[in-house]
């Protein structure tokens, strides 16, 4: 059951919590065009959801406890606790996780330009009809 597993909760709140900053972060990166705002809102998202695992020794003093957390977080702890052993398999994650991101979402503008491209001609042989045999269009005016 989900409530008695405290691992698979922890994971779901991460998975909200990551869609609820992903989609803050792309409507308030609004003022850019759209390639860019893609490109980082993937590149972040690629940061933020690869896994790692690691290794914690426990407080017993016998055995380890192993598991998975997000690359980021398991890179940011080893580089606070001076292990670079650990760090450098998980930054290698988060550069690799970066760059598929960004390439998403390039691919994501690219379908997105091309879908407006198709769009176009139809659009404006619309606007055509409008214009040579139909009425032209007229603006409200205020006053």
């Amino acid at each position: 059951m989900l409530l008695s597993d405290s691992m698979s909760l922890l994971w779901l709140t991460y998975a909200v919590l990551s869609l609820v900053v992903l989609g803050t972060g792309y409507l308030g990166l609004a003022f850019l065009p759209r390639l860019p705002r893609l490109v980082i809102t993937w590149t972040v998202a690629g940061i933020m959801w690869v896994p790692a695992s690691f290794q914690l020794p426990l407080t017993t003093g016998e055995g380890v406890y192993q598991g998975f957390a997000p690359a980021v977080v398991v890179a940011g702890l080893a580089f606070l606790s001076h292990d670079g052993g650990a760090m450098l398999p998980a930054l290698m994650l988060v550069a690799v996780a970066a760059g598929l991101g960004a390439l998403v979402g390039l691919l994501l503008w690219r379908r997105g330009r091309r879908a407006a491209a198709r769009q176009a001609p139809e659009q404006e042989s619309e606007d055509k009809g409008r214009q040579d045999g139909g009425e032209a269009r007229r603006e409200p005016v205020i006053g």
